[in-house]
């Protein structure tokens, strides 16, 4: 066994994370696929039970895997309730919600046959997937971009943080509002293009983000009135290429894709002001996101220089899924 594995294996020990005996008995996870070749899912979460949720960038829709299953079938229809292209998506067992970012894509050339409709976060019921509130972005961005809702985290106390990543700011839902708040914003994120991407919050409570166009892991602590306190680029063992998905895992480490020229899903530690990334498994042709279930971490790996770039995109693209990356001892 590796040495990158076994610290693997006995940190989300120590993190309760996974079970000794259910990591013994349980059968090998396998991957899971997400039907069709024109929806380009972005993002991938997981509820506590195992089900997987994927967004769909291209079609608008939101897809789900019941624990076990080796395909995820329609689960939100194109469009229903003001859905337009989705990318970022967050399961919160804890308030029965699925997060989703819906976005106005038609800015990409992403034009859905139900219609786009306004950038807003929306609310889901996790299992009945009724639309609990939605929410929209503010429209004013410090750079003249359109917001894009790109991905989301959530606080013990249930504060919502998402990345918009066009605008260069990170925006703050508390529980019970009804807007967003502009929470932190740096200079440096000020860059045409995509950038702030992936979020995540550790037991700590400062909020972590990556950026996808450059190089960047940020550290936002939270002030004890919960105004964002100081930003801190965090010093990595290698640069980051195209950092996307970041995914709490345990109290002080961090799951994470790296795309699409590298392929890697990575852990990153965090110790004071560095961050080590040691790459658990390469060989990706685009992953966009991780999710945990137990002792398996799914990749999802849909490479989207297929919708994008203009050569490509006359190709059909390889099957849209859900990679297992199993952690055992």
């Amino acid at each position: 066994m590796s040495s990158l594995r076994h610290r693997l294996f006995i940190s989300a020990l120590g993190a309760g994370i996974i079970g000794l005996c259910s990591a013994a008995s349980a059968a090998p996870a396998a991957d899971v696929t997400v039907p069709g070749s024109t929806d380009f899912p972005e993002s991938l979460t997981a509820s506590a039970d195992g089900t997987l949720f994927f967004s769909s960038l291209a079609g608008g829709r939101i897809f789900r895997a019941a624990p076990g299953a080796a395909e995820a079938v329609e689960w939100v229809r194109q469009g229903a309730d003001g859905l337009s292209s989705t990318l970022g998506v967050l399961a919160d067992d804890k308030s029965n919600s699925l997060f989703v970012c819906s976005n106005d894509m038609s800015w990409a050339g992403i034009r859905l046959p139900s219609g786009n409709t306004p950038t807003a976060l929306k609310i889901l019921d996790l299992k009945t997937a009724a639309v609990k509130e939605s929410i929209p972005l503010p429209s004013a961005s410090l750079l003249g971009q359109p917001p894009l809702c790109n991905d989301i985290a959530v606080a013990a106390d249930g504060t919502a943080y998402v990345t918009d990543s066009l605008s260069g700011r990170i925006l703050r839902l508390k529980p019970g509002a009804k807007a967003f708040e502009v929470w932190a914003h740096d200079a440096r994120w000020d860059v045409k293009g995509p950038q702030l991407d992936g979020i995540a919050v550790l037991p700590d409570g400062a909020v972590y983000a990556n950026i996808f166009e450059g190089d960047g892991l940020y550290r936002v602590t939270v002030n004890t009135d919960g105004s964002a306190g100081e930003i801190t680029k965090l010093k990595t063992s290698h640069p980051l290429f195209h950092s996307d998905g970041l995914r709490a895992f345990g109290p002080d480490k961090l799951l994470m894709v790296e795309g699409e020229t590298k392929g890697t899903l990575d852990l990153i530690t965090v110790s004071g002001d560095s961050a080590r990334i040691d790459t658990i498994k390469g060989g990706f042709e685009g992953p966009v996101s991780p999710a945990q279930v137990g002792d398996t971490v799914y990749v999802l790996d849909v490479p989207l220089k297929y919708l994008f770039d203009p050569e490509k995109k006359k190709q059909t693209p390889p099957p849209f899924r859900a990679v297992a990356v199993k952690l055992q001892q």
